[in-house]
């Protein structure tokens, strides 16, 4: 990842607008900021969420609040807690997002 373009900017998460997305079960909330061509996110899962689709995009995720589970197309899954996450490159493993209780992420993409 090369970031460029960027100045330094302070983010107020609260202010950003909130965007949903349902999953296959349960909602997430996006408050999302393009910086250039990286997208950076703070995600909320409701309770009982689970994606829709598997994604190939490359990510850096961090759980902020919560437990994750994230399943791999090859069968696995690995669960995180707060200050847990995990990176993927573009097309590397595909990967969809679950969990019981809800979770909130930061994502940069």
């Amino acid at each position: 990842m090369k970031i460029e373009g960027a100045p330094f900017a302070m983010v107020d998460w609260e202010r950003v607008p909130e965007t949903e997305h349902p999953g296959e079960t349960g909602t997430a909330w996006w408050r999302t900021l393009a910086i250039g061509d990286i997208r950076v996110r703070r995600v909320r899962y409701s309770p009982g969420y689970r994606a829709d689709h598997w994604c190939s995009k490359g990510h850096v995720l961090l759980v902020l609040e919560g437990e994750l589970v994230t399943e791999l197309e090859d069968g696995r899954s690995v669960v995180m807690q707060p200050g847990m996450g995990y990176h993927v490159a573009d097309e590397g493993m595909p990967h969809r997002s679950a969990t019981a209780g809800g979770a909130t992420l930061f994502i940069v993409d």
